[in-house]
């Protein structure tokens, strides 16, 4: 029997799968790609919660050293870590910036831009309360970026699993209902990311779509 070796990727065409399908490319890593599609409820499969207990996507297994693992931030981590690349010397000043950037997206943009996805996108009409509140706090979001960028290329001091992390969901502006020219540093840090040819390749996994431009 072969010994499977190399990356094994679960994913959706969501924010969180495009953050590790991004990052995986601009590494240059090999890795295998295995849709699992959430409109047919197929992160329920128990395969799939036996690698992803919190049944969410995306998960990956790394063959090579033995190691499964879930949660975005987690995996975004582990590899740039893995590789030293996009990810600073650990305990590094750097380092604890882009923490508290990756903090910051996992426990507010991620958080806060779904829910604009839900009540906006998906269910209009259903809660105008809590329209008016993710509409309101996506927009203060968007803020906080967009005073991040002023005078900066990057969230960090250089590219890195920040950036990744976040640009995703600032891609579905159009869903959030958001004008990016009003946001004029964070509007032209989404494009420098988005004109990268490995930004271009991982936002296609596993559906080959093009990346938004405003």
């Amino acid at each position: 029997m072969q010994t499977k070796t190399g990356i094994d990727l679960y994913t959706w065409s969501t924010p969180n799968g495009r953050k590790v399908s991004i990052l995986l490319e601009e590494l240059g890593l090999p890795y295998r790609v295995f849709p699992v599609d959430i409109t047919k409820n197929q992160q329920h499969d128990p395969d799939f919660i036996a690698l992803s207990p919190n049944n969410k996507i995306p998960a990956i297994v790394d063959h090579d050293v033995g190691i499964s693992l879930m949660e975005s931030g987690a995996i975004l981590m582990y590899l740039a870590s893995k590789t030293g690349l996009l990810i600073s010397e650990t305990g590094s000043k750097n380092y604890w910036q882009e923490m508290q950037w990756l903090m910051f997206q996992m426990g507010g943009i991620g958080p806060m831009l779904g829910q604009t996805h839900h009540f906006v996108k998906f269910n209009p009409g259903q809660s105008a309360y809590a329209e008016q509140r993710y509409c309101q706090e996506n927009r203060r979001l968007y803020g906080v970026l967009d005073r991040r960028l002023q005078g900066r290329k990057y969230l960090c001091d250089s590219y890195s699993i920040v950036d990744i992390a976040t640009w995703p969901w600032v891609s579905r502006f159009e869903w959030q209902q958001m004008d990016l020219e009003q946001f004029p540093h964070l509007m032209a840090w989404y494009l420098r990311i988005a004109c990268r040819p490995a930004v271009k390749r991982g936002y296609g996994v596993p559906v080959d779509l093009p990346v938004p431009l405003p």
